[in-house]
């Protein structure tokens, strides 16, 4: 029954990007892969791992999408039957050890890429920083369980889950733009404080 749901799953085309998922998976899996390569030719191959490890958990942690956690999400959810929402605490703990570790023995590895000096400095800041962590949570755990109701009506027919979509979306949209909108002006509040410039913010 799992495998036929997965099947279904898989199948489905002409949907918007977030309605399918496994193009999400993808394409997070290529560019976590490309990136891989890249810091391992720049930084070897050690160096290369634990950078592409902590650049993913800084998306995991400080973003309010469940993009990043994708990679464990969906394989899960579709052949194992695990819930999404289950899946991602396992992510975010997993994440958090991961930098625990590297603050306390890796600290210098913060250093080698600018994402990762704002990732420690929004770690090493609870006031005000900290904030992103927790906005990034509940825009994540909030996309998680609309993943899992989409998983779940995914073999209902059409009209039913265009109506569940249409029921659910609007409010979703309000909650993710206001949570987007916190994040981006604590990001910029970061980086004026750090006098870093980028284009558009």
């Amino acid at each position: 029954m799992l495998k036929e749901e997965a099947r279904k799953i898989v199948s489905w085309t002409g949907y918007e990007l977030h309605e399918h998922p496994m193009i999400r998976f993808f394409i997070v899996f290529a560019f976590l892969l490309g990136y891989f390569v890249f810091a391992s030719v720049k930084f070897g191959l050690d160096q290369g791992l634990l950078i592409s490890l902590l650049t993913w958990s800084f998306f995991v942690l400080c973003t309010p999408i469940a993009d990043a956690g994708v990679l464990f999400d969906l394989p899960l959810r579709l052949f194992l039957g695990v819930r999404m929402i289950f899946s991602e605490l396992f992510v975010w703990l997993f994440a958090i050890s991961v930098n625990v570790i590297s603050l306390i023995v890796f600290p210098s590895i913060y250093d080698t890429t600018l994402i990762l000096s704002l990732f420690q400095y929004v770690l090493s800041h609870p006031l005000p920083y900290w904030g992103i962590i927790i906005l990034s949570a509940l825009g994540t755990f909030m996309s998680v369980l609309f993943g899992d109701e989409l998983i779940d009506v995914a073999s209902e027919q059409k009209d039913k889950r265009h109506h569940h979509k249409n029921h659910k979306a609007k409010h979703h949209l309000l909650l993710f733009l206001f949570l987007i909108v916190l994040v981006i002006i604590l990001y910029d509040f970061l980086l004026h404080k750090l006098g870093i410039t980028i284009p558009l913010l």
